[in-house]
C-alpha cells in the first residue's frame, strides 16, 4: 500500500497543530508514509501537546498504522498508514484540547473507512484557540455536508478551560466519492440567531447580558431583522466545569452560514464578550466573501479530496488557509491544484481534484 515517503517542515507558515492535522490526514487517505519534523518549531512550547497526540494517535487507530516517536514534546513524528476501517474509536486529550480539532483531523479520513465509523472524542467542547462545538454543529456541519456526505454530531457533555472533561460522539458512514462545491454567491443577510451559555457556577444573568450586549452591537449595523440570541444556562449534567461563552449566525438566502463568536474568561465582563462576538460576525459580513475566515482552511481538505473543481468565494485569505492549500498541494500532488483569484478585496479558490 505504501508510496514514497513525505517529508513535511512543520515550523513553516502557520507552524502549528495544523500543519500535523492536514498532513496526518491526507497520508491516512492516500496510503502515503509520513515524516513530520521541527514540529510547532516556534511555539513557546515546542512539539506534540496532549491534543496533537490524541489526534495522531487517532488516525493510527483508524487505519491500524505504525506512528514512531508520537510523544508529548517529541518535534518529529513518523506514520506509516494502512488501510481505513471503521468501527468505535476514542480519541482523549484528558486537557482542555478541541473537540473540535479532533474532529477535523479525522472527519475527512473516515468517510473512505470500509465501514460506518464511530467517534468517541473527548476534552474541550468550548475552548480558546479552536472552533466552538456549537460553530462545528451551526456552520462546518451543513456546509460541509454540501459535498455529498452526512454526519451525526452529539454533544453528550460540554467541556470547558481547564479542565476539559467533554465529550461528542460522531456518527459517520462511508462514501464513495465527494461531490464538489461551488459557494460563490453569497445572497443577502436573511436570519441572526445565536445561544449565550453559562455552565457550572456562573450565574444566568451573564448569559442574558452577553446576548444583550450583542444584540445592541449588531443594530447598530443592521436594523431590519430580529436578532434571536437565546440565554441558555447548560443543564448540569451536560457540562462539567464553569464556562461561557456566545456563538452568533447569520444565514443568507443562498444558505451561506457566518459566525462571530466569544468565550468568557475570568475577569472579563459579560458585555465585552457579547461585544467581541457581534464585531467578529459583522466583519465577516462585510467582506463579501460566501465562508467566514474559521471555515475556509477547514475545507480546504474536502475541496482536495473532491471530484472536481470546487470554488469558494472569501474575504482575506487567512494563513491557517494558506497553509491547507500549501500541505494538500505538497502531499496530494496528483489530486490537488489550487487557484487563489483576487478581485476587489474577495479571492476565489479554485480546487481541482
Amino acid at each position: 500500500m505504501a508510496g514514497p515517503r513525505v517529508e513535511v517542515d512543520g515550523s513553516i507558515m502557520e507552524g502549528g497543530g495544523q500543519i500535523l492535522r492536514v498532513s496526518t490526514a491526507l497520508s491516512c487517505l492516500l496510503g502515503l508514509p509520513l515524516r513530520v519534523q521541527k514540529i510547532r518549531a516556534g511555539r513557546s512550547t515546542p512539539g506534540l501537546r496532549p491534543q496533537h497526540l490524541s489526534g495522531l494517535e487517532i488516525i493510527r487507530d483508524l487505519c491500524d498504522g505504525q506512528l514512531e516517536r508520537a510523544e508529548i514534546g517529541s518535534t518529529e513524528i513518523t506514520f506509516t498508514p494502512e488501510k481505513i476501517k471503521g468501527g468505535i474509536h476514542t480519541a482523549d486529550t484528558k486537557t482542555a484540547g478541541s473537540v473540535c480539532l479532533l474532529m477535523q483531523v479525522s472527519m475527512p479520513c473516515v468517510l473512505f473507512a470500509a465501514s460506518s465509523s464511530e467517534l468517541h472524542l473527548k476534552g474541550g467542547t468550548n475552548a480558546e484557540m479552536a472552533p466552538q462545538i456549537d460553530y462545528t454543529v451551526m456552520v462546518f456541519k451543513p456546509i460541509v455536508e454540501k459535498f455529498g456526505f452526512k454526519f451525526n454530531c452529539d454533544i453528550k457533555t460540554r467541556g470547558y478551560y481547564p479542565k476539559g472533561g467533554g465529550e461528542v460522539i460522531v456518527r459517520v458512514s462511508p462514501v464513495k466519492q465527494l461531490n464538489p462545491i461551488n459557494l460563490t454567491d453569497r445572497g443577502y443577510v436573511t436570519k441572526i440567531y445565536g445561544r449565550a451559555f453559562v455552565a457550572g457556577v456562573l450565574p444566568f444573568k451573564v448569559a442574558k447580558d452577553m446576548a444583550a450586549a450583542a444584540v445592541r452591537c449588531i443594530r447598530k449595523e443592521i436594523r431590519d431583522l430580529y436578532v434571536n440570541i437565546q440565554p441558555v444556562q447548560e443543564p448540569k449534567d451536560q457540562a462539567f466545569g464553569n464556562g461561557n461563552g456566545i456563538i452568533i449566525i447569520a444565514e443568507t438566502s443562498t444558505g451561506c452560514l457566518f459566525a462571530g463568536s466569544s468565550l468568557g474568561k475570568r475577569g472579563v465582563n459579560a458585555d465585552k464578550v457579547g461585544i467581541e462576538a457581534a464585531e467578529m460576525l459583522l466583519a465577516n459580513l462585510r467582506h463579501g466573501g460566501t465562508v467566514d475566515e474559521y471555515l475556509q482552511d477547514q475545507l480546504i481538505v474536502f475541496m482536495a479530496l473532491a471530484n472536481g473543481v470546487s470554488r469558494i468565494k472569501t474575504g482575506p485569505v487567512t494563513l491557517h488557509t494558506q497553509t491547507a492549500i500549501h500541505f494538500a498541494e505538497q502531499i496530494a500532488k496528483n489530486l490537488t491544484r489550487s487557484q487563489v483569484a483576487k478581485e476587489s478585496g474577495n479571492y476565489t479558490l479554485h480546487t481541482q481534484a
